[in-house]
């Protein structure tokens, strides 16, 4: 038995039909922007978390420095 029990010529077929379907080209397309995509993805949390350990300490500072000046 395979995954959940789903045999491996069940997801043999499931994949002939799938490249039938949409053709290796769109699937080779598909499968770089996927991986692009999570690259980015993983980019932008290191970014953030990179940012909220250097700025979090700092926000509330700046904020208790803005309240004591008198508005312009």
């Amino acid at each position: 038995m395979g995954l959940g029990g789903i045999s491996i010529w069940q997801l043999l077929i499931i994949l002939a039909i799938v490249v039938m379907l949409f053709g290796t080209s769109r699937l080779r397309n598909i499968g770089s922007d996927m991986g692009s995509a999570i690259k980015g993805f993983r980019n932008s949390m290191s970014k953030d978390e990179g940012e909220s350990e250097g700025v979090g300490g700092n926000t509330a500072s700046q904020d208790e420095s803005d309240t004591d000046k008198p508005a312009t």
